[in-house]
């Protein structure tokens, strides 16, 4: 076992593609997009909040203005999720007052302190609104409506703490279909295989040397990916050396499942010119539509369960759960335990179609 690791390992360190794809790849999107720093850009996303009176003319009307972009519906959860990742500006509170003294309509804005900036545009759109609903009593928008903003203190959502899960997430799965596809099919068309299934090396033994060597690289690259980003972009990592152990149990699940991707292709492939579009055929779609590069809320609605089956999918939530929203190992079980389901059928299919020679 251990001088087929160490072989395995020597032959994925001389492959130039393995270390380009495996570290250079993810590493020149992590630092461009590092580069550009900040949060994310400007727009006036919104959302209702929980309990809010939607029966009124006021939230009517604020639903048919194109400038305001609500999100989330009402799931209190999400919506919370939002305003503390970005996603949206502020919540919005609507409350008609049937005392006369007072205004008619209550606005209470629920802002993140990271989002204060982008308050006073949003109020703006507000009491042009209201100023609007009554244009014969411009000078009296007070009697009117009252806005209020009450800011809530979360740490600010960084363009990294986005984009680095799902490069490191594509990078493993790149790297374990790729590599372990090429790898496989150059030792049975070398005939290596099946000398090796002619020697009393157990077959067990012949699979799980290359997953661990492959392992061990791709873990490699993790962590280099993970130090640069925290230590020179500011990634997130709300524990610590405690978030990045298990940032790094959850790579570990992660390539384990992506690499019975890569035995199936080997098995399946009949040349080595085939590998690449089979390969492809399995990473782009993730790699588009798993969430690397943004969210997949902004997809169609009918494109989001499809989107959020990927195991990439789940891989890159269970890394931001934990990175920035302080969540540890059982609390994205569900998230692992649909990665191991995933792991199951992919060995299952595998071992049907894996072939010595």
């Amino acid at each position: 076992m251990r001088a087929l690791v160490k072989a395995s390992l020597q032959s994925i360190l001389r492959s130039p593609s393995a270390v380009i794809f495996g570290i250079a790849f993810p590493l020149i999107f992590i630092i461009v997009f590092g580069f550009l720093g900040g949060s994310r850009g400007f727009s006036i996303s919104v959302a209702t909040e929980p309990g809010s009176d939607t029966s009124n003319q006021l939230y009517s009307i604020l639903h048919n203005i194109p400038v305001l972009k609500w999100k989330g519906g009402h799931d209190s959860t999400k919506i919370s999720n939002a305003l503390k990742e970005g996603d949206i500006v502020a919540t919005i509170a609507i409350k008609e007052q049937a005392d006369s003294t007072r205004p008619r309509y209550s606005i209470v804005l629920r802002a993140a302190s990271s989002q204060m900036d982008k308050v006073p545009q949003l109020k703006g759109v507000l009491a042009g609104v209201v100023q609007n609903m009554d244009p014969e009593i411009q000078e009296r928008t007070e009697k009117l409506a009252s806005i209020d903003v009450h800011e809530e203190s979360v740490r600010e959502y960084k363009i990294i703490d986005f984009l680095l899960p799902g490069q490191l997430g594509f990078s493993l799965l790149a790297g374990s279909v790729f590599g372990t596809a090429f790898v496989f099919f150059n030792l049975r068309q070398t005939l290596v295989l099946k000398r090796f299934f002619a020697t009393p090396v157990r077959r067990e033994v012949i699979v799980i040397s290359e997953g661990v060597a492959r392992m061990v690289f791709q873990l490699v690259s993790a962590i280099i990916i993970i130090s640069l980003g925290h230590f020179a972009f500011g990634y997130t990592l709300v524990n610590g050396w405690i978030t990045f152990a298990e940032l790094l149990v959850l790579c570990m699940v992660g390539i384990m499942v992506f690499m019975g991707f890569g035995f199936i292709v080997s098995g399946v492939a009949k040349s080595e010119a085939t590998i690449p579009p089979f390969s492809n055929l399995i990473t782009l779609p993730q790699f588009l539509l798993a969430g690397t590069f943004f969210s997949i809320d902004n997809f169609p609605k009918w494109l989001q369960p499809i989107c959020r089956a990927f195991p990439l999918s789940f891989l890159n939530d269970a890394m931001r759960n934990i990175a920035f929203d302080g969540a540890n190992l059982w609390t994205v079980r569900w998230d692992i335990l649909a990665l191991l389901i995933w792991g199951v059928i992919l060995y299952f299919i595998a071992g049907r179609v894996f072939k010595w020679e």
